[in-house]
């Protein structure tokens, strides 16, 4: 019997904060054990220790899951890698990155993944956009560019920290190109930042081409919230 290819999947955004948590201990597996939890297929994380003189935190966090994964190294952090990492369930087809850098402000990056689902790739677009309001709108302008580009065809999806808990120029701009994820029709509760006393909503979910919301969760553990400084927010999507 030949098995039915799967169609619906997990994804799941996750800043994770150099795998410090709110109790100020660095900790990798706590971080694997949040995502061994919710069981997604696809995981972006953002603010990730790579390899290094002290280890590999994300070594540590993939082994955990039994995942394969994907740096997108924005800079070094006391000698080590530091980026944004996709970790998935199906075969990553391909990778690359894109500099966000603006000026002198902090390097940044958006990374994408293209993972084979079934046969089918499915862009993953990974994002961690600066704090400033000239940065984002520089970042916003190129961020869309890439995203739109018809080149790459296909169900794509976008999502990671914005640093954008109000609509500004991020939010409008790729509204306008893309499907927007509103989590007032999925939840009351929304907020993700900081931890432990959520006040603020700064990770995103855009999404085109042949691809279905079903459902959004963020997801608030005992663990969870002490685990970072963000809280994992899920999509289950269908392709």
């Amino acid at each position: 019997m030949t098995a039915t290819p799967r169609t619906t999947l997990r994804i799941v955004t996750y800043n994770i904060h150099r795998s410090r948590g709110m109790d100020r201990r660095t900790r990798p597996l706590r971080v694997a054990e949040v995502l061994r939890e919710i069981d997604a297929d696809v995981i972006a994380l953002q603010e990730v220790v790579g390899a290094g003189p002290r280890g590999s935190h994300i070594e540590e966090i993939g082994a955990a899951l039994g995942m394969g994964w994907v740096m997108a190294q924005t800079r070094e952090l006391r000698g080590h890698q530091f980026g944004n990492v996709v970790l998935s369930r199906f075969p990553i087809a391909q990778h690359c990155q894109h500099d966000l850098t603006y000026k002198s402000c902090e390097e940044r990056c958006m990374q994408r993944v293209d993972v084979d689902v079934n046969g089918r790739a499915l862009h993953v677009y990974n994002v961690h956009l600066g704090t400033a309001i000239l940065e984002r709108r520089h970042q916003a302008q190129r961020l869309a560019a890439i995203v739109s580009n018809r080149h790459v065809t296909g169900p794509k999806i976008v999502l990671g920290d914005f640093n954008e808990w109000m609509r500004g120029l991020t939010t409008t701009l790729l509204s306008s190109r893309l499907k927007s994820v509103d989590l007032q029709q999925y939840m009351k509760r929304r907020r993700h930042y900081p931890g432990l006393f959520p006040i603020l909503h700064l990770d995103h979910i855009y999404y085109d081409g042949p691809l279905e919301v079903q459902h959004i969760q963020v997801y608030r553990t005992r663990l969870s919230l002490v685990a970072s400084d963000h809280l994992p927010l899920i999509a289950d999507v269908r392709i």
